[in-house]
């Protein structure tokens, strides 16, 4: 089980969302014994997604601490539901911290129809071997940037596979963002609210604001929201103020930065977004009203979880 493999990251690793690479994230995915189980079962107070009346993201991993309850441990994982497909956007680093949280919050494996991871590193795949033991029945997007081995797992695993370069329609009203970024290629999720675009990032390696914009020209429409992980716990107070800034230049009205971010971005961001900043740890949920063009919106490309 992945629980056996003993996790080797040091201190500066675990700052900055850096540390074993591939070879974590397919020790994760080998332990794990992919051998999938489809569970469908609907928590009976929970309409399904589609039926919902808003948009609810529920923060199912982060080192963050929220919810009583929860483990807070390294990486990021969030479910967005109320939209016709539910989404699982990353992993976090484990599948039993991923799985006893998602317990916690209410949400079982089997209710999830997406799979998006944002990049390659452990602390945003690590819990996917776990997960698709108990899920199979799921279609996961990722970079077409990801080694083939990594691919194969998830195959083997029976799990349909999306690789993407530029932006991909993950179900009407959800699309990922282009893949960006070099030496890390990484994606976001771009969801269509009433109030615009809330944009999901998993580290920003490439730059919040430039995945900002990024969804921004995919779009067509004004980026609202920005949350998840920034990527930015080592920056200066002047560099946060300047991101601050920019992304209110470009109409952003809420912002919600945890993982990767940095206490010194939490406390900035807070402190200019004031009533709009997004409070987040594990546990946490928001919720964006539903906008009447992503119920029947085409953006992107047809990729098959839409089907």
């Amino acid at each position: 089980m992945l629980g056996r493999y003993r996790w080797t990251v040091n201190s500066s690793e675990r700052r900055d969302g850096r540390g074993p690479l591939l070879a974590v994230a397919l020790v994760a995915l080998l332990t794990a014994g992919l051998t999938g189980t489809a569970d469908h079962q609907r928590k009976a107070s929970s309409p399904h997604a589609g039926e919902e009346a808003d948009i609810v993201i529920t923060v199912v991993y982060d080192n963050n601490p929220g919810e009583q309850g929860l483990v807070a441990d390294w990486g990021f994982g969030c479910i967005v539901q109320g939209l016709p497909k539910t989404i699982l956007f990353d992993t976090g680093a484990r599948g039993d911290v991923l799985l006893k949280n998602m317990g916690k919050v209410g949400i079982k494996p089997g209710e999830i129809d997406v799979v998006v991871l944002s990049h390659i590193h452990w602390d945003h795949t690590g819990g996917l071997g776990d997960f698709l033991r108990q899920n199979n029945n799921v279609t996961v997007f990722m970079p077409a940037a990801f080694p083939e081995r990594f691919k194969d797992h998830i195959r083997q695993a029976g799990a349909d596979l999306v690789e993407s370069e530029k932006a991909e329609q993950v179900c009407p009203g959800a699309s990922t963002t282009p893949v960006l970024g070099d030496a890390i290629a990484e994606q976001g999720l771009l969801l269509e609210t009433a109030e615009g675009i809330a944009v999901i990032t998993g580290c920003a390696h490439p730059g919040i604001v430039s995945m900002a914009r990024a969804a921004q020209e995919t779009s067509g429409s004004l980026v609202y929201a920005v949350l998840g992980g920034f990527h930015m716990a080592d920056a200066s107070p002047a560099q946060i103020s300047i991101t601050i800034e920019v992304l209110k230049e470009m109409g952003v009205r809420r912002a919600g930065p945890c993982h990767c971010s940095g206490d010194r971005t939490r406390r900035m961001m807070k402190e200019a977004f004031g009533e709009d900043y997004m409070e987040l740890g594990v546990g946490a949920q928001i919720t964006f009203p539903k906008s009447e063009k992503g119920e029947s919106g085409n953006q992107g490309s047809d990729a098959g979880a839409c089907s």
